[in-house]
């Protein structure tokens, strides 16, 4: 039965990438929520309203709604993932794992998304719910990746970084650093005048743990932590270039100054303009894309290693009963 459905590695390739894709929009439509002020266009959970599963015909609801139901696409999406690291040919462990971790995050994201609705957007339910995408992508780019390359492909990249310290500890500050700088712009969201539930007049808390003066606080905070990550990323990038780094090996880095430069431009214009929920939904967006880019960068060095998926760990499963 598990031979006749058995996929190669082209094809489970591509649905990690279409993992990888939809858990990405799910992040971004997930912004536009918070941004429009649409987070309580259906007030309720699991159902749009207490009587209804179905939302009302009004722009909040529907963006609201949607949002619900392309939970449903990267549910599909997550769990073929998983399903297809147990039928792909040759089998490796080390991508039933990785796979096992995408509708486990979804079934995370349902459960907390229901409590963010049940308790009106508290600040630190909504900033916990992004920081929750931002680790399930994680997995999803460690997947994408092993699944495009070969154990021995892995091998071998992982030998050619494992005497470049520089590069290798670099990755993990970047890492380490975006992730601190990713948790600061959603206090500065979360205090911000982007509540989530402004569009259907709901009112709903605010971080003010500085008062009237948390928010500048915040970006403030948030733009010192982006400035040296940005430094960090360009160092590196003259570094590699220095030592000999292949244009396809510095690649992810040169997407990530990239990014990080968009990032600097589009956050100083929306403070300019007092954040505008178009630039603010753009910025925010972007910094999910950004987040991919850090954490392409650390597994394309073969920073992210661990004896539970080193790529000796295959081998084939044992024959169903």
């Amino acid at each position: 039965m598990r031979d006749r459905f058995a996929l190669t590695p082209e094809r489970y390739a591509l649905i990690t990438r279409v993992a990888l894709v939809a858990f990405t929009l799910i992040v971004v439509t997930g912004v536009a929520v918070r941004v429009t002020g649409s987070g309580l266009g259906c007030p309720t959970w699991p159902k749009c309203t207490e009587t209804s599963l179905y939302t009302e015909l009004n722009t909040h609801g529907v963006i609201e709604f949607g949002n619900r139901m392309l939970t449903g696409f990267v549910g599909f999406a997550a769990f073929a993932a998983f399903v297809g690291a147990y039928l792909r040919r040759p089998y490796r462990r080390d991508l039933l794992v990785l796979g096992a971790l995408l509708p486990l995050g979804v079934v995370a994201q349902i459960v907390l998304g229901g409590f963010t609705v049940l308790y009106d957007l508290a600040p630190g339910f909504v900033m916990s719910h992004f920081m929750l995408s931002m680790l399930i992508l994680v997995a999803c780019v460690m997947l994408d990746w092993r699944a495009r390359h070969e154990p021995e492909e892995l091998s071998e990249s992982a030998r050619a970084t494992s005497g470049d310290r520089l590069l290798t500890w670099g990755g993990w500050v970047l890492l380490a650093l975006g992730a601190v700088t990713i948790f600061a712009g959603t206090a500065a969201t979360a205090a911000g005048p982007h509540t989530g539930g402004t569009g259907t007049d709901d009112v709903v808390p605010r971080l003010t743990f500085k008062g009237a003066e948390t928010l500048n606080f915040v970006i403030e905070q948030h733009a010192r932590i982006a400035a040296l990550l940005g430094v960090i990323a360009v160092a590196l990038w003259i570094v590699a270039r220095r030592r000999g780094v292949s244009r396809a090996g510095r690649t992810p880095l040169t997407w990530l100054c990239v990014l990080l430069a968009a990032q600097g431009v589009i956050g100083g214009v929306q403070y300019q303009l007092e954040l505008p929920a178009e630039i603010v939904w753009v910025h925010a967006s972007l910094a999910a894309t950004t987040w991919l880019a850090i954490v392409w960068t650390v597994v394309a060095a073969g920073g992210l290693r661990a004896r539970l998926l080193a790529p000796g760990a295959t081998g084939e499963a044992a024959p169903a009963r």
